[in-house]
C-alpha cells in the first residue's frame, strides 16, 4: 500500500489522453500485467485516467478481482469481466429467474436474460447470477455464478443509451439462450458474491476515483491541505478493502468513509469551478455519478447499526 500511495503522490502528472474504450481496455491490460493488488490496480488505474468514466472502469474491474480473490478465484491478465445480476424485478434472490443448468460431462448452460450489465461489451467474461437445481426449496432460490465468455454462442447484448454522466462507460442488456458457461465459480451466488459486491464496489470505485483527483490536484497546483486529505482518505479505503465485506463494522466505517468522501467532491467542486479545460467540463458533467444509489448505502448502514445493536 505504501508503494501505491507513494506512486500516486510522486509519479508524474502528465498522463496521454484515452480517446474510446478499446484504447482504455488496452490500458488496463498493460497494468493488469504488472501483478499488482487489487487495491494498487485500483490506485494505479485511477492515477492513469485522464477521466473520471476510465477511473470509475479501474475502480469497477478492481472490485471484481477483489470479490473472486476473496472467494479463492483467480483472474487473467487479459480479463476484463462483468457481473450480471439485475433482471427485470431486480437482483434480489427471488428476483432472479436465470437458470444455470449442470449438464454433466457437456457443462453447464445458462438461460435467461439481464436487463443491466457494466462495461458488458468491452468485456472477455460475464459473471452471471443464476438459480441451480433444487432452487424451489426453502425461503430463497440457491443461487450460482457461472462465468461465460462474453462472446460465447447464445450470448445476446444489446447497448442501452449512454448516460448522461460517464458516457464512455457502456451499459448492456444480455439475453443467455443456453450459452455454456465456462465455469461455475465456488461459494454461494449472492452472499459471497452479490450481496457483498456493491461494499466491494463502493470501496474499490471511492479508491480509483480519489487517486484520479489527487493526481489531478498535484497537476493543478491545489492546495496541499486538499492533497493530503485525498491521501489519507485512500488509506482509510485501502484498510477498509481488507475487512470482510459482509461484516457490519465494515459497513459502518464505509458510511464514514463515503461520507469523508463526498466532503471532498464537494472541495473539489470549489477548486474546479475556475477551471474550464475539457477535464473540468467532465467533472461537472459527471458530478451525479456520486449521488447513484445514495439510497441502498444509507439503508446499508442503518442495518449495519441494528445488526450490532447500535
Amino acid at each position: 500500500m505504501q508503494d501505491d500511495l507513494s506512486f500516486c503522490l510522486t509519479r508524474p502528472t502528465d498522463v496521454p489522453a484515452t480517446e474510446g474504450l478499446q484504447a482504455w481496455c488496452e490500458q488496463w491490460r498493460q497494468l493488469a500485467a504488472e501483478h499488482h493488488d487489487p487495491v494498487g490496480l485500483a490506485l494505479r488505474g485511477g492515477f492513469a485516467a485522464d477521466r473520471v468514466g476510465w477511473a470509475f472502469a479501474a475502480g469497477y474491474q478492481s472490485a471484481l478481482r477483489q470479490l473472486i480473490q476473496v472467494n479463492g478465484g483467480t483472474v487473467d491478465d487479459h480479463e476484463l469481466l462483468a457481473m450480471c445480476a439485475t433482471e427485470a424485478g431486480g437482483n434480489r434472490p427471488r428476483d432472479i429467474e436465470t437458470r444455470i443448468v449442470d449438464n454433466g460431462p457437456g457443462g453447464a448452460t445458462v438461460t435467461g436474460r439481464k436487463t443491466w450489465t457494466t462495461l458488458g461489451s468491452a468485456c472477455t467474461g460475464l459473471l452471471v447470477v443464476g438459480r441451480v437445481e433444487d432452487s424451489g426449496a426453502g425461503d430463497r432460490p440457491s443461487l450460482k455464478i457461472a462465468k461465460v465468455d462474453t462472446h460465447a454462442q447464445g450470448v445476446s447484448l444489446v447497448e442501452k443509451p449512454p448516460l448522461e454522466f460517464v458516457p464512455e462507460v457502456p451499459h448492456v442488456a444480455a439475453v443467455f439462450d443456453g450459452a455454456k458457461a465456462g465455469a461455475v465459480l465456488s461459494g454461494d451466488g449472492y452472499s459471497d458474491f452479490v450481496k457483498p459486491f456493491r461494499t466491494v464496489e463502493d470501496t474499490f470505485i471511492a479508491l480509483a476515483v480519489q487517486a484520479w483527483l489527487l493526481r489531478e490536484g498535484r497537476a493543478r497546483g491545489w492546495p496541499r491541505s486538499f492533497l493530503e486529505s485525498l491521501t489519507a482518505s485512500l488509506a482509510g479505503l485501502a484498510a477498509l478493502a481488507a475487512q470482510p465485506a459482509d461484516a457490519p463494522a465494515t459497513h459502518v466505517a464505509l458510511a464514514g468513509a463515503l461520507a469523508r468522501t463526498n466532503d471532498l467532491y464537494q472541495q473539489a467542486d470549489a477548486l474546479w469551478a475556475d477551471e474550464r479545460d475539457a477535464a473540468a467540463e467532465r467533472w461537472r458533467r459527471d458530478r451525479p455519478l456520486f449521488q447513484v444509489a445514495g439510497k441502498p448505502r444509507a439503508l446499508r448502514a442503518q442495518r449495519a447499526w441494528e445488526n450490532l445493536g447500535g
